[in-house]
């Protein structure tokens, strides 16, 4: 047949065929399959797959594709990835869905940082972390040895571990490298705090002390409570130290010269936390920046103002119940705008703008679970045989790790969390260093690290 002929025949068939019903189609389709050879068939079976099997994802607009992407959950579009180049670009390349499976995960995000590619990467890398963590094998261990009686007293910041002993001495550790950079005679330690300059310490002696790391020398000696001094707290720019004591009492002294400015009274027990911070939260009795103290004992929470004003009255008492059977576990958390303590009937978080209880998070599988950092997604406890990790936003479990018979204290000061950044979000950065530390038996720190990422 001509071409010409052809074609007039074609046009003319089109138009029939598009005039039929749907089986009538079905049957001309068939019949013609019917006789079709070998050629025709398997031109017919290429065209088939071209024409049912589109690739949409390619076809798409870029926006549409990354608004279809949003509704995969990340394990999902981790195999599509593995569909084809074109797919990987596109599904590499839409810096939203990382984001968010890393915010799922817990993870800090830089909103501002719109490079897809490294999201995608920190996702690879959050996954890796966070199944370390529910395989119970994110962590490490290792010990400091050097003093030769019982540790009672610790403190960290930045990489650097303080520990104060009954063999009347302090020692500042490396943490990284296990090594002590500075070792000082002091009187027998119950609370350490220190920067770079000086060490503050608190002692069974019912004094507290302030020295100085590079010759050792005792700079200030302060003298005036009637029982052993539980812990202490202190601000250069106010030029303050604060103490909490067996005495009941909290004294407010003048740093630099070591004279007690007011003696805060009120508390019925042993006071065995103090800690000066900054306000950030505005209310009827206190604005942002002002500095805010709050004392510990063994049922109370007690919260003053200190400023230039240093004759304060308290402004609130928080408890968690009238039950006298119900304590309050040593540890305090409070960054100046929450409050968080620990008790048998589980965790609680005060609004520090309106002292309302925001939360009450319970572990009733978990005896004595006491708490030792609190951030915006993850809580740290321990009790006496586990380190846990909380999701706060479930208020689940999802990690352990296993302590050793460390040396118990009713006072909660030879026990402390390390690096707290992670607990607001890991970021793949801030999961290093150290996460516990505990004094033991033998006079030696227990340590449990972080994981290197493999």
């Amino acid at each position: 047949m001509e071409r010409k002929d052809f074609e007039t025949w074609l046009d003319n068939i089109s138009v029939t065929f598009l005039s039929l019903t749907d089986l009538q189609k079905n049957e001309t389709l068939d019949h013609l399959i019917s006789l079709s050879g070998a050629v025709q068939l398997r031109h017919l079976s290429n065209n088939l797959e071209t024409l049912l099997k589109r690739d949409f994802l390619k076809l798409l607009p870029l926006e549409l594709s990354f608004y279809l992407l949003k509704w995969l959950d990340p394990q999902t579009l981790l195999t599509c990835c593995l569909v084809s180049k074109q797919w990987n670009k596109v599904i590499s390349a839409c810096t939203e869905v990382w984001q968010t499976a890393c915010k799922n995960l817990g993870w800090q995000i830089d909103d501002s940082l719109q490079d897809a590619l490294h999201w995608k990467k920190v996702y690879l890398k959050a996954i890796l972390r966070m199944k370390q963590l529910e395989d119970h094998e994110a962590f490490e261990t290792s010990s400091l040895i050097g003093h030769s009686a019982r540790v009672y007293a610790l403190y960290y910041k930045d990489g650097l571990l303080c520990t104060g002993s009954d063999d009347l001495s302090a020692k500042l550790w490396d943490v990284s490298t296990g090594q002590c950079v500075y070792g000082i005679q002091t009187h027998t330690c119950a609370a350490v705090k220190f920067d770079e300059q000086k060490l503050v310490t608190g002692s069974f002696d019912n004094t507290v002390a302030c020295w100085e790391w590079s010759s050792g020398a005792r700079t200030q000696h302060f003298r005036g409570h009637t029982g052993a001094v539980f812990s202490v707290d202190y601000n250069d720019e106010l030029d303050i130290l604060v103490s909490g004591s067996a005495d009941f009492t909290v004294k407010v002294w003048a740093l630099s010269a070591g004279t007690c400015l007011n003696t805060l009274t009120g508390h019925t027990e042993w006071v065995t936390k103090v800690v000066l911070q900054k306000c950030k939260v505005k209310s009827l009795l206190h604005s942002p920046g002002d500095y805010i103290l709050l004392s510990a004992d063994k049922y109370e929470i007690k919260i003053w103002p200190i400023g230039r004003e240093i004759n304060c009255k308290c402004l609130k008492t928080l408890s968690v119940s009238e039950d006298r059977s119900i304590c309050l576990q040593p540890r305090l958390h409070f960054d100046g705008q929450y409050i968080v303590c620990s008790s048998a009937l589980g965790l609680y978080q005060w609004d520090f703008a309106s002292y309302d209880i925001l939360r009450v998070i319970k572990t009733p599988e978990i005896a004595n679970l006491a708490l030792l950092g609190f951030g915006d997604v993850f809580a740290l406890l321990f009790d006496n045989r586990y380190l846990y990790i909380m999701d706060l936003r479930t208020e689940s479990l999802i990690s352990r790790w296993p302590l050793p018979e460390y040396r118990k204290s009713k006072r909660g000061s030879s026990f402390l969390a390390g690096e707290a950044s992670w607990l607001n979000g890991l970021d793949g950065h801030n999961d290093t260093g150290l996460v516990f530390a505990t004094s033991m038996p033998d006079h030696s720190i227990h340590l449990v690290l972080w994981k290197e990422h493999g």
